[in-house]
């Protein structure tokens, strides 16, 4: 799941029980350990993501601050980066070297967006009608990657125009945008199409204890 970024606020919502559960869709979710500690790139400190585990359902997931997406080691604001520059015409080398991230590593995440270009646009169209008022679709540029951007960048503004700058998560960016909208899927195998709730991990009872 993709919260956010200030953790005592997540604790705070935990403990109050306002986090519902993805997977089962009735119950809330409450503190349950934390997962390893890692580091991101781009992330001035450690990141040692929360756990949580649904009262209802036993299953378990990691709270990730919409910093970061899923399984990738730099942060999200350094991914987006890469996508829109390639945006631009930059190529995976050029923006490896402007990152400071290896060439590689970059062709990876243009690869895996280059696949669900229109799918992102889709999703972000309808989050921008969603939020917003009055939204004003973007033309197409006949640039798929150029209409993909676009489209978040609208989503963007339509959630600052009604949450304001510091919007639920944290700041209101393309990059945490992208991140919340696709809770941290965004590069993530499957992604879109695949529900949320199928990667939560059912805890037993009797194991439940020995886990916190």
């Amino acid at each position: 799941m993709t919260v956010e970024v200030d953790p005592v606020r997540v604790e705070s919502r935990l403990a109050a029980g306002e986090i519902g559960c993805p997977r089962c869709g009735d119950g809330v979710l409450t503190g349950w350990g934390h997962a390893r500690s890692r580091w991101i790139d781009g992330l001035a400190d450690s990141l040692r993501p929360r756990r949580a585990r649904c009262r209802s359902c036993r299953a378990t997931h990691v709270l990730l601050p919409v910093t970061v997406l899923l399984r990738r080691a730099y942060a999200a604001e350094r991914i987006w980066a890469a996508l829109t520059a390639r945006s631009n015409g930059e190529g995976h080398r050029r923006i490896g070297v402007s990152l400071g991230v290896p060439a590689a590593t970059v062709r990876g995440w243009l690869r895996r967006a280059a696949q669900r270009l229109e799918a992102m646009r889709a999703l972000f169209l309808t989050v921008a009608v969603t939020a917003g008022v009055d939204v004003r679709i973007p033309d197409t540029f006949g640039c798929a990657w150029r209409d993909a951007l676009a489209a978040v960048a609208t989503a963007t503004a339509a959630i600052r125009f009604r949450f304001g700058a510091a919007g639920l998560l944290g700041a209101v960016t393309p990059a945490r945008v992208a991140a919340a909208a696709s809770s941290g899927r965004l590069l993530a195998p499957g992604w879109p199409g695949l529900p949320d709730r199928g990667d939560a991990t059912p805890v037993a009872p009797a194991a439940a204890h020995d886990d916190r």
